[in-house]
Order: structure tokens, then C-alpha cells, then sequence
């Protein structure tokens, strides 16, 4: 059958935290490229609802869904189909329970990097708060025997929920590697998307990092990132 491709976790310049260096339009470009049908980009704190970009992409055929990756009590979760009123209030996991109530369907979480060693991931505090998930993410960084995915295997099969690769790309480069499948809905809508990742089935594409990407990533993180951070700090 038909099978279509989605990432829900994607980081552009318009990212209010982290300093990245492509725009939504550059992503655009390569997702059409890599035959992407559905994207959600999710800043950190802020919903990216830049009109000519959603345009741009319901040119190309892409879904383009309306997310943030908001910190909720110092844990990260992803929401998809939100606008600015939506996010603003939000402080507690209670409010996001409050959210999902009055959204229903229509609304679709996804708990982030759950067990990796970085500020926003939830940890073991994601059991005491898995109602307020739909989905959970297999994070794009494993190799091998280092895979804090594990966990996250795990307590998906407990709660039955479904678990999403993505990129979380910060880099243009690693967009398209890591991604879910699932066959293409009637209609291309966040809510059939949402309903056929709840019901499956869903294939997740996820490879081993590249000593590349290693390297990449941990230049990215401890080099690159804080010396952007602190240089701009200076401009300003």
C-alpha cells in the first residue's frame, strides 16, 4: 500500500532558545526532496505560525501541523495542532490535562527523548504522567550498546502507546533520516494523521548514528551551540 512520511519534532532559526542556522523554507526543500508528507516544526516555547511558510508547504503537498516543544514543570513535551492561546497558559501537567480534555482527538502529545541526560527530558516521572501522552519518541541518538531508548521501549508496551521516530533536527543535515511511516489517511488532516498513529499501524525508521553524526552532535552541543549562545549575548 501507500505509505507516507512523517516528522513531528524539528527545529528551525525561528527557534526562540536554540541557535540553528536553516530556515523552514530550507527544510521544506529537502523534505520535498526526501519525499515528506506531513512535518510539524516545534520550537522550543513558542508555536511557529508563520503563514507563508504553511503556505509554502500546502504548495509542495505537505501537511504542515501547527506544534511547540513546551517545558511543563521542567519537562519537555511536544504538542501538535496548537495555537499561541493554547500553549500560553500552560505551567503544570495538570494544565495540559486540562487541554486534552477540552481538545479531545484533536490534540496529540509526544513525550520527547524521555530517558536521555538532557534538561527537558521527563526520566522515570514520565509514569506518574502518561495520561498526558499520546505517543512517546524514539530519540534519533543511539548506537549500539548506548540506547536510552530502551526505557522508552518499555513503557510504551506497558501503556500501550504508540512510539514515533523523528529527527529533532537542529542540523538541515539530520533532518531525514529518522522518521514514522504510516499508510496515507483519505484525507490528509492532523486529525486523520493523529487518529492512524492512536489506531497503527506505524513503522519507525530510526538507524544507528554515523560516527558522523556523533561527532556532529556532540561539536554541535558542547562547542558550536554555547559559543553562538554567548556570542550573541554579547551582540545584544
Amino acid at each position: 500500500g501507500d505509505w507516507i512520511k512523517l516528522d513531528l519534532h524539528i527545529h528551525t532559526l525561528d527557534d526562540p532558545k536554540d541557535k540553528l542556522d536553516y530556515s523552514a523554507h530550507e527544510l521544506l526543500a529537502r523534505a520535498r526532496r526526501l519525499g515528506f508528507s506531513v512535518l510539524a516544526i516545534t520550537l522550543h516555547d513558542a508555536v511557529f505560525d508563520r503563514p507563508e511558510v504553511f503556505a509554502a508547504a500546502q504548495r509542495l503537498g505537505i501537511l504542515l501541523i501547527s506544534a511547540a516543544e513546551m517545558r511543563i514543570e521542567g519537562a519537555d513535551i511536544i504538542l501538535l495542532n496548537v495555537n499561541r492561546q493554547d500553549v500560553e497558559e500552560l505551567r503544570t501537567f495538570d494544565d495540559v490535562r486540562q487541554l486534552r480534555a477540552r481538545r479531545g482527538q484533536s490534540l496529540f502529545t509526544i513525550a520527547p527523548h524521555p530517558f536521555y541526560l538532557l534538561g527537558g527530558s521527563i526520566g522515570k516521572r514520565l509514569l506518574d504522567e502518561i495520561d498526558c501522552f499520546d505517543a512517546i519518541e524514539l530519540c534519533h541518538f543511539h548506537k549500539g550498546f548506548f540506547n536510552p531508548n530502551r526505557r522508552a521501549v518499555k513503557v510504551a508496551e506497558k501503556f500501550g502507546k504508540p512510539l514515533v521516530a523523528t529527527s529533532d533536527a537542529h542540523q538541515l543535515s539530520a533532518f531525514g533520516r529518522h522518521y514514522t511511516t504510516i499508510p496515507r489517511p483519505s484525507s490528509l488532516t492532523a486529525e486523520s494523521i493523529f487518529a492512524q498513529l492512536r489506531a497503527g499501524p506505524l513503522r519507525i525508521n530510526s538507524p544507528g548514528a554515523t560516527f558522523q553524526e556523533i561527532i556532529s552532535t556532540f561539536y554541535f552541543v558542547f562547542i558550536e551551540h554555547p559559543f553562538r549562545c554567548r556570542f550573541q549575548h554579547h551582540e545584544h
